[in-house]
């Protein structure tokens, strides 16, 4: 097969140096929008900002071209990855919506609203929008990308309504190190993807303020019931929350050292302001940005999500961290769904 990655950030880095080492020998392309980024990861043959220490195989390109350039090329693939921020997936589909090739995105979370105070959307909503014929996706799943591009086994889900799509992206990607689970469920992995970032944060912030391991298992369980109401509500299926792109997508990046939200929630923890915590990072924490969006989207739906509400107000300062906890712990008694 030929992949092309469009987007050099760590998890788009880390995808393209798995299908390069693929047993089925595909030839994969990597492409930076960043002229000066694209000529480092050439010259250097690591993606020394994101994934540091982390050598290209022989068989992966990098492509040195501007964005008319490559153009040109989209229909030469056999499959095409979006690996763009969240932020940037509207623009990246509007271009490819013309194209038969099958595409996937591997973003997380919703888009900040747009303007006349619609809420932010996913990505399978934003395709609808932008490229309705397009045939595509979204791979996603518990996975940080160091282990990844170290090949470390992992496991993820091709979710597309389109059978050509889940295919391409298991026959891209299923490998004996990086399984690949096909899903039709489009909605709940993506709410799974979207939900999980926020709940992160809560996590960290409860484990920063050292509230123990019943704490942290309490608020893992509770905020997979947020999510579950949440994805069902907007027509997922109720099973797909207990497999990678719910549950364990949500453990991973609740608990892991790697994670980016979770590092936000113990930084907020320690006192430090949310742009302090953010700058810190280096990288796009997607569930600073959702967390709003899935409070209004629930509250549009006549749900109550009282973690996700709760981290709302901790990042717009209407709450301190120890009077977030108090806030979740105060609430009345009521049956567990």
């Amino acid at each position: 097969m030929k992949i092309l990655v469009l987007g050099a950030g760590a998890w788009g880095t880390a995808l393209a140096i798995g299908a390069s080492e693929n047993p089925r020998g595909h030839q994969v392309s990597l492409w930076s929008r960043k002229p000066e980024h694209q000529h480092q990861l050439q010259v250097q043959r690591e993606n020394r900002r994101y994934l540091p220490g982390v050598s290209f195989p022989l068989g992966l390109a990098v492509l040195q071209c501007d964005a008319q350039s490559l153009q040109r090329q989209w229909a030469e693939q056999d499959l095409l990855i979006v690996a763009t921020p969240m932020a940037g997936l509207r623009s990246m589909l509007s271009q490819l919506a013309d194209l038969t090739v099958p595409v996937a995105w591997l973003c997380k979370g919703f888009e900040l609203a747009q303007a006349g105070g619609v809420s932010g959307l996913m990505g399978h909503e934003i395709q609808s929008q932008v490229a309705p014929h397009l045939r595509a996706g979204v791979l996603s799943g518990p996975s940080f990308a160091q282990e990844v591009a170290r090949g470390q086994p992992t496991a993820l889900v091709a979710a597309s309504e389109h059978g050509t799509v889940r295919q391409a992206l298991v026959d891209g990607f299923h490998s004996p190190l990086l399984r690949v689970y096909a899903s039709e469920d489009v909605v709940g992995v993506e709410v799974g993807g979207a939900v999980k970032n926020v709940l992160a944060i809560a996590t960290g912030l409860c484990d920063g303020l050292d509230l123990g391991l019943n704490a942290r298992a309490a608020l893992i369980t509770r905020g997979l019931a947020e999510m579950t109401r949440l994805g069902v509500a907007l027509g997922a299926r109720a099973e797909t929350f207990m497999g990678l792109s719910g549950l364990g997508d949500l453990v991973l990046t609740a608990t892991g050292d790697l994670s980016r939200n979770r590092r936000v929630g113990l930084a907020l923890a320690q006192g430090k302001t949310l742009a302090d915590a953010v700058a810190e990072l280096g990288h796009v924490a997607e569930g600073v940005y959702s967390a709003r969006t899935v409070v209004q989207r629930a509250q549009s739906l006549g749900l109550e999500m009282p973690i996700a509400k709760a981290v709302v107000d901790l990042l717009d300062g209407r709450l301190r961290p120890d009077q977030a906890v108090a806030a979740l712990m105060g609430r009345g008694p009521g049956q567990e769904l």
